[in-house]
Formats: C-alpha cells, sequence, structure tokens
C-alpha cells in the first residue's frame, strides 16, 4: 500500500460495485396510479403515452405574411403584384382555394389554405393599393409553412415509462390532448436518527446535546428523489428502541434510512439489530467521508445504515439512497449528471478511497469550467457543505491534486434531482 495511504482499505468495497449491488437488486414499487395532468409533474411515467392526433395537425404558418403560390413568384428577384382574396388567422381558417395570381394573408399560426404552397413574410411585402400587395420572387416551396406532423405524429410515441416529467412533458402531453397519465407511485421512506446526544428544534439543549439536522437533509433529499417522508424521530441508543424503531418503519415503508450507529462504538447498535431482523448485505465502502455504511434488507425494506456525521450522511445519501429511491419510484437513468472542471486551487488527499470534496462552479475568463474546493472539508462541517453546489469526485488511487488540473465534478442540481 502507497505511504500514506488510507490502513485496512485492502477490506473496503469499491463505491462502483456497492452502487451496482444497491441499484441491480431494486424493482419499481407497485401499482401504478393514475393522475392529471397537472399532478404528474415530478412523478414517473408508468406506462407509455401514445399520440392518437397529429401535431400540427395542419400546414399552418410560422410568421406572419401572405400565404402564395410559389409558381407566381419571379425567380428573377422580380416583384409580382398580388390579389389579397382573403385572410387566415389562428383557429379562423380561410375557406377558400389560393387561385393564380392571388394570396391570403396569413397570420402565425394561421392554416395554410388550399392552393398555397409558401409563404412570404410581411417584412418582404410592400401595398400596392387596395387588396393588393406586392411581393418579390422567390419563394421556395414550403417557405415557413410547418408539416402536419412536424412536431408529434399520430401513433409516435412521445413519453416512455421510466421518465421522470417535467415542465415541457406537461406541455407535450396537453397539446396532443392527455389529460391525465399513469404514473408510478411514490416510495414510502422511513427515517430516523439516532444519538442520546440529538435533540428536536425547539428543545432545549443540556450540556453535550445538539440539534439533529440530519432528518431535515434527509427530507430534503428524499423528497427530491420523488419519494414520500415517514419521520420516526429522534430514536436513543438503546437495543430494545432501536429495535422497535427498525421493525416498525420496516412495515410500514419501502425503504428505512438511519442516520448514526452503524459504526463500531459501544453505543452503535443499529448495524446488529439489522443483521437479526432481517440482513446486511454490505458495510464498508472504500469512499470518503462516509466510509460506514450499512446496505441490506429488513422484510421487504431496503436498509440504508448512513453515518452520523452531517456530511458523511448527506454525502452517502447522494450517492446510494437517491438513486435507490429514483430507481424505487420507477426511473430507469438513475446516473448522476458528470462533467469536468479546473481547480482553482491545490486539494489535499490520501490514496485508497475514492473522495468526494465539496466545491463552487464557476466560469474562469477564457470560458472554462473550473471548481474551488470549499475551505474545510471535514465530515462535521454542514455550513461547508449548505454553501457549496457540486462535488469534486477523486478516484480512489490518486492523491493530492495540484491547481489547474481537471477533475471530475457532480453538480447538486444533476445529482440531487
Amino acid at each position: 500500500m502507497p505511504a500514506g495511504s488510507d490502513a485496512g482499505a485492502a477490506d473496503l468495497l469499491e463505491v462502483h460495485e456497492a452502487r451496482r449491488r444497491v441499484l441491480d437488486a431494486i424493482r419499481p414499487v407497485g401499482p401504478a396510479v393514475c393522475v392529471g395532468l397537472r399532478e404528474a409533474l415530478g412523478r414517473v411515467l408508468a406506462v407509455p403515452v401514445v399520440a392518437g392526433v397529429s401535431v400540427p395537425p395542419h400546414r399552418c404558418s410560422s410568421m406572419d405574411g401572405y400565404a402564395v403560390r410559389s409558381a407566381d413568384l419571379p425567380a428573377d428577384g422580380l416583384e409580382v403584384e398580388l390579389i389579397v382574396a382573403g385572410r387566415s388567422a389562428a383557429g379562423a381558417p380561410h375557406a377558400g382555394v389560393v387561385a393564380p395570381g392571388a394570396c391570403v394573408r396569413i397570420l402565425t399560426g394561421a392554416v395554410v389554405p388550399e392552393g398555397a404552397d409558401a409563404v412570404v413574410i410581411q417584412e418582404e411585402v410592400r401595398p400596392a393599393g387596395p387588396d393588393r400587395i406586392r411581393a418579390r420572387g422567390p419563394a421556395a416551396p414550403g417557405a415557413y409553412v410547418r408539416l402536419p406532423g412536424s412536431d408529434v405524429a399520430a401513433g409516435d410515441t412521445v413519453a416512455e415509462p421510466g421518465h421522470r416529467l417535467g415542465p415541457a412533458h406537461l406541455g407535450l402531453l396537453a397539446s396532443i390532448g392527455i389529460g391525465e397519465v399513469k404514473v408510478h407511485r411514490r416510495p414510502r421512506v422511513a427515517c430516523f436518527s439516532t444519538g442520546d446526544e440529538l435533540r428536536g428544534i425547539g428543545e432545549p439543549l443540556a450540556p453535550g446535546q445538539i440539534h439533529d439536522s440530519n432528518r431535515y437533509t434527509l427530507h430534503g433529499l428524499v423528497t427530491r428523489a420523488g419519494a414520500e417522508v415517514l419521520d420516526l424521530g429522534v430514536v436513543p441508543d438503546r437495543v430494545d428502541a432501536v429495535r422497535a424503531a427498525v421493525a416498525h418503519a420496516a412495515a410500514h415503508a419501502d425503504a428505512v434510512v438511519t442516520t448514526g450507529g452503524v459504526s463500531v462504538g459501544d453505543t452503535d447498535h443499529v448495524k446488529a439489530v439489522v443483521e437479526d431482523l432481517g440482513r446486511v448485505d454490505f458495510w464498508r465502502i472504500a469512499m470518503k467521508p462516509g466510509k460506514p455504511l450499512a446496505v441490506g434488507r429488513v422484510g421487504e425494506a431496503m436498509f440504508f445504515g448512513l453515518p452520523g456525521n452531517p456530511v458523511s450522511a448527506a454525502v452517502t445519501a447522494s450517492v446510494f439512497v437517491v438513486p435507490a429511491l429514483r430507481r424505487l419510484g420507477g426511473e430507469r437513468s438513475v446516473d448522476p449528471v458528470v462533467t469536468r472542471a479546473r481547480l482553482t486551487a491545490p486539494v489535499r488527499k490520501q490514496p485508497g478511497r475514492l473522495e468526494y470534496q465539496r466545491g463552487v462552479l464557476s466560469a474562469a475568463a477564457d470560458g472554462a469550467l473550473t471548481v474551488t474546493p470549499m475551505t474545510g472539508q471535514d465530515s462535521h462541517l454542514l455550513a461547508a457543505l449548505a454553501r457549496a453546489d457540486c462535488l469534486i469526485v477523486l478516484p480512489l488511487d490518486c492523491g493530492d491534486v495540484a491547481a489547474g488540473a481537471w477533475v471530475a465534478v457532480q453538480p447538486f442540481c444533476g445529482l440531487w434531482g
């Protein structure tokens, strides 16, 4: 093992393998539910949506101007005088056929009348008397004309199962007349913290006590992942209390997420309780922060026992819990967004564990994406995490990294949903 590397790293499970094991074991919760289109925002589609109509359903103009027969406009660029035979507006189409030597005033989105095959925009037209214009050629057939089905053709699958529906999806589904869709049920996630030193917000703090912050971080992460939170509060560091909490959580949720109690201290009871009530599939991960992470199952519920340090809990939840919940909720693609940025300052690292350091992204004068490591990378520094907007991902085998080097980063906007 290289000098300065993490001792005992050889018995740690690598992050990519641990993540693969978690995701491979997940099947989406059921059954699917039917919701109205407005309520579908952020939900995961359970069945494909097929268009029953084309969008647009007819030829329409992409600009204000005049619908013309392209053959009427000279190819040599000279002007021609045309009779304005009518008007076509969105929702009020011209009913007649455009005859040779005629045109129709047309507005954006209006139906292109029969006989016309192009639109001359109004900036290229000048009046020539009552109901007459002069237009300069040439006009290519199809100019400024949107064809039927150019956006969506009837019979197209416009949304695939496993996709989380965003604002544009709602508009797309509305454009084909879909008012409700089938989506996956939201996973139910039971969360609790362990620790005799923890107190809730509003409770007075005795010497040695602190407010519990982890459940609030988890509430945000679980909610962003599209799941429902069952908050079980703070559980005392007693075997009977931990056992009762784990059993209750597993009976009422699809996944159980705890913080604290998974290391090797005298009051760390969570891992032993889970092994007794269910199973722990793996425990020690080659990552920093967050080496003591217990993953397993109790009954039908997945179990994630996260470390107690606030940053360790947030990072391990981001790397393992969030993608697991998204997969549990039916999403197919749950990989985080990863890009590369140039370090503005050096970072210190020992080989032996994949490391997630917190950073802030910005753009340099040359347009390159840069990342500035946060001052203070200790696993208890929650304020630094709150100021960061990305994780700097440093490979397991690398050591210190110099300023100016390119590193992988995972922006929170793509990691947290």
